[in-house]
């Protein structure tokens, strides 16, 4: 078993488990694991981070309706199936953050977008796995609020890597 798999299995267990889950009990007891798209190795990438001079506030929309602050910090430019796609680099206390859809929204992965956390790997460059994308938590159950991607990550290629659409999602 590989890291990704390790991982992957992981995170079911937590979903599993009614202390650290998302899921409503009813939706535990019917759990039978997460879907993903395969491993996908093209879609692991070193990109270099544009760092504005001045870290913006702004504020992302949540999907219940109130706002959550973050900075904007620079961008990340990279090219993929033939396309030039930007990417805008959130941070909060927590680190680098990244929401975004791409063009398996809705159909294949959840409409409401989904997560990176990039990390530096050497000064203003990012270490970005979109194996590692994952559905926010209120792609699971509505009590949960949570950031949504704002227009300027929206790109424009199939991102065929990380978590698929959670069946029931809302």
């Amino acid at each position: 078993m590989n890291a990704l798999e390790r991982f992957r299995e992981s995170k079911d267990d937590e979903f599993r488990n009614p202390d650290n889950s998302p899921l409503e009990p009813t939706q535990i007891r019917k759990f039978t694991g997460l879907d993903y798209f395969p491993e996908n190795e093209t879609l692991r990438m070193e990109i270099p981070l544009t760092r504005y001079k001045t870290a913006n506030q702004i504020m992302l929309i949540t999907s219940t309706g109130t706002e959550r602050e973050y900075f904007r910090v620079g961008e990340a430019r990279f090219s993929y199936q033939g396309e030039e796609c930007v990417l805008h680099i959130y941070e909060d206390d927590y680190g680098f953050f990244v929401p975004f859809t791409d063009q398996t929204a809705p159909k294949e992965t959840y409409g409401g977008g989904r997560y990176l956390e990039p990390y530096e790997i050497r000064s203003n460059v990012l270490y970005v796995d979109f194996n590692l994308a994952y559905n926010p938590y209120c792609a699971y159950n509505a009590k949960w609020s949570c950031p949504l991607p704002p227009d300027e990550n929206r790109l424009p290629v199939r991102i065929d890597a990380g978590e698929k659409l959670f069946p029931g999602a809302l």
